[in-house]
């Protein structure tokens, strides 16, 4: 699975500069994160009209990413990014793993894209931990995990977490990036 995110981050790296890593923009414009929660109701949808989804034979690891709310405010956002971070990168080892298995074109190809989508999330969390003082290079702890055979339950989780930990993380930050005035200075240069 490292080889796998060396691959993508090298991919990655190829296509953007650098000083784009920072994910001030997509913190900032509220509308980008609803644009990417809207494409992965968008995704389970299409995945839901496949043919004949089978059910996995090796079952996967799905980070559980239901929270509470309370308990979220009451961390850092440093804390937070990291257990974004540490849930999208149980979710990226997860469609990898089911990418490998899975023959059919139909869910594949959306496999595929999730895949990609999640990676993203990934890319730019990993940048903004590397911004952080002490930030470390892996996410600390273990996320809570369910074993899983349905196919849509991977899709189902991404939306899920996009929603809810990544949406209130990316609010957290809109505070740290000032997002007012400064955003328009940064876009004229």
């Amino acid at each position: 699975m490292e080889l796998n995110r060396l691959f993508l981050l090298t991919i990655f790296l190829l296509h953007i500069k650098l000083s784009r890593m920072i994910p001030t923009r997509l913190v900032c414009d509220r509308r980008l994160i609803q644009k990417y929660i809207s494409d992965s109701m968008e995704l389970e949808n299409q995945v839901n009209q496949c043919d004949e989804l089978p059910l996995l034979q090796q079952p996967v690891l799905l980070p559980l990413v239901g929270f509470s709310l309370r308990e979220w405010m009451a961390k850092t956002n440093q804390v937070k990014g990291q257990e974004v971070l540490r849930d999208l990168l149980t979710l990226v080892d997860g469609i990898a793993a089911t990418q490998q298995e899975l023959k059919q074109p139909c869910p594949s190809v959306l496999l595929q894209q999730l895949y990609g989508k999640a990676s993203f999330f990934v890319l730019h969390l990993q940048s903004y931990g590397s911004q952080e003082p002490e930030a470390t290079r892996q996410p600390e702890g273990t996320p809570e995990l369910t074993s899983e055979t349905n196919l849509r339950m991977i899709f189902q989780t991404y939306r899920q977490l996009l929603q809810g930990k990544l949406h209130f993380f990316f609010n957290d930050l809109r505070k740290e990036f000032s997002c007012g005035v400064d955003r328009h200075a940064r876009s004229s240069e």
